[in-house]
């Protein structure tokens, strides 16, 4: 069988499946999530081993440092993927729900019912965590999900997957709803990007390079974002302790991650209290610097010119850009210029500063007073999230389980014809 064939039977039989979770019940999806906390839980030794099979052959290979950070499992991240599924599987049943309701002024009842997509293909890297929280996502929302990990984790999703099947079956749910892509060639994914057929959207989670490849390659809806590239603005009238922690969490706790803050822009009057700060607290952790010619005196031994190219440049690494603007019209000018629509935050006290501020800046999420670090589905109270859509439609921001439902309309009648 070629690969364009076995994607072909693996994507049929998750249309299959398709139809048999859209109709589950409430219960049946919450025994499997519920029993797949569980059975996450028990066989946890055998993830941590494949996953350490991963960790050492990727050490051999070189891969780099954020990379190697999303690739390995800890405890704590475990104990964050069985949290994950009993959240989800307390969350209310989104299917069937009417989100509006209205009667025409011929008896009509027309009504907003909350449906699957249908069958969702996930294509990611490195993270073997998103094949759980990828999962517990789609089931609940009563979709099928392909699943189509990085050959990296190949280990530690295989047994993921297995424990997938495991709860889905003994829930009464078809396995099929749950599928790993297990070809590690990379015509597997080209396959599966022309199967419109079957597969009713594509949700591509990594690196731009993976992004852009899997939309100009798909032919179905593909829920996308390309990069993180997110903004600090401080105001003037920003609390520079406040701000400091801020930025501080932002770009120093998780630096590898698409939610990580990678430029801050000062406003100059409050420039020269800041940026020697901001030096001196980043700097001890060794974030390096690349500043505008006004930063630059003010950040200390770890900063150095900016080159063109660090502003809208997502560095996945203790760096980040500076820059004094002159007010917040610039701020907002810069941001549009070099952002990737992800995430953007203002440290301020003005109350009609940051309203503005939220009403103007394009990003999936806007924030006050708050890190970038907030822009993740579990951090928003989504349970989980399958990825962060900088695309606008048919979602904008976190996609928790609601997202990865749609709507219909119902129509009642009383035996209404057109006139």
């Amino acid at each position: 069988m070629s690969i364009q064939q076995a994607m072909a039977a693996l994507a049929a039989a998750a249309k299959v499946a398709a139809r048999s979770m859209a109709k589950a019940s409430p219960a049946a999806k919450t025994q499997a999530l519920l029993s797949l906390a569980a059975l996450l839980h028990s066989q946890r030794e055998a993830i941590f081993a494949a996953n350490a099979c991963d960790v050492a052959a990727a050490k051999e290979r070189g891969l780099d440092a954020p990379r190697m950070d999303r690739l390995t499992l800890t405890q704590a991240i475990l104990e964050d993927m069985i949290a994950a599924c009993k959240h989800v599987a307390a969350m209310p049943d989104p299917v069937g729900a009417l989100d509006k309701q209205w009667q025409r002024p011929n008896g009509l009842l027309v009504g907003k019912m909350r449906v699957p997509l249908g069958v969702i293909a996930m294509i990611y890297e490195a993270r073997p965590n998103v094949t759980i929280d990828a999962a517990i996502l789609c089931l609940k929302a009563g979709n099928a999900v392909i699943l189509r990990g990085g050959s990296e984790a190949a280990h530690s999703n295989a047994v993921l997957a297995d424990i997938l099947g495991q709860a889905l079956q003994g829930a009464g749910l078809p396995a099929e709803a749950a599928q790993l892509v297990r070809i590690p060639d990379h015509a597997a994914v080209n396959a599966l990007c022309k199967l419109d057929e079957y597969i009713d959207v594509m949700i591509p989670r990594g690196g731009e390079g993976l992004v852009r490849a899997v939309t100009e390659a798909a032919t179905m809806p593909v829920l996308k974002h390309y990069k993180g590239v997110c903004h600090a603005f401080i105001d003037a009238d920003a609390d520079v302790d406040m701000a400091l922690n801020i930025v501080f969490n932002g770009k120093v706790q998780r630096p590898g991650v698409c939610n990580a803050l990678e430029c801050v822009l000062v406003h100059e009057a409050i420039a020269p209290a800041f940026l020697p700060r901001m030096g001196g607290k980043l700097g001890s952790a060794k974030v390096a610097f690349r500043a505008c010619p006004q930063a630059l005196p003010l950040l200390g031994a770890q900063a150095s010119p900016a080159a063109p190219t660090d502003f809208g440049k997502e560095f996945h690494d203790l760096i980040l850009a500076v820059r004094v603007v002159p007010n917040m019209d610039a701020a907002l000018d810069h941001i549009a210029h070099y952002g990737s629509q992800h995430t953007e935050i203002i440290c301020t006290n003005n109350h009609s500063h940051a309203m503005r501020f939220v009403r103007e800046a394009d990003a999936s999420m806007v924030a006050v007073n708050a890190s970038t670090r907030f822009n993740d589905g579990g951090q928003l109270g989504l349970g989980a999230e399958i990825g962060i859509s900088t695309s606008k439609l048919h979602a904008y921001g976190a996609m928790g389980v609601e997202e990865l439902t749609t709507i219909k309309f119902m129509v009642l009648g009383t035996g209404q014809v057109r006139q």
